[in-house]
């Protein structure tokens, strides 16, 4: 899904609740984690939620699974992982992810806490990415 998809199907909904309703059933829709992917190593450091990134790497691209335990933040990870999808290597490192969390509105509407977790994940993200360049 696209960041225009995403835009437009935020301009569906008359206000934030139901918007967050939509963000959860994002997240329902990610595919589930095995037990062994919830491993510290794969946990994303400085989110107040538990939250569990996997990559794969396919040549020049870049390809991640994730999962949170906490309803919301699942839905992050969906928003981010369609904003990511099909991207090369290159492309993930220089993705304003901080532009589309901005145009989506979530700036505004989320506690500073999930923010934060917000820019956790993209810092994990890219960083994930920069190694798979340096490889």
């Amino acid at each position: 899904m696209s960041l225009e998809t995403l835009m437009d199907d935020f301009a569906l909904f008359d206000d934030w609740e139901e918007r967050y309703r939509y963000i959860i059933e994002l997240g329902n829709g990610l595919a589930p984690l095995s037990d062994a992917e919830h491993s510290d190593a794969n946990k994303v450091p400085g989110c107040v939620s538990q939250v569990w990134l996997v990559n794969e790497r396919d040549e020049d691209k870049l390809s991640f699974r994730g999962d949170s335990d906490a309803h919301i933040v699942r839905g992050l990870v969906a928003i981010l992982l369609d904003l990511y999808k099909d991207k090369s290597v290159s492309e993930i490192v220089e993705y304003d992810a901080e532009g589309a969390f901005q145009k989506l509105g979530l700036g505004e509407h989320l506690t500073p806490q999930r923010s934060n977790g917000f820019y956790a994940m993209v810092q994990r993200i890219r960083n994930d990415a920069a190694a798979a360049l340096a490889d």
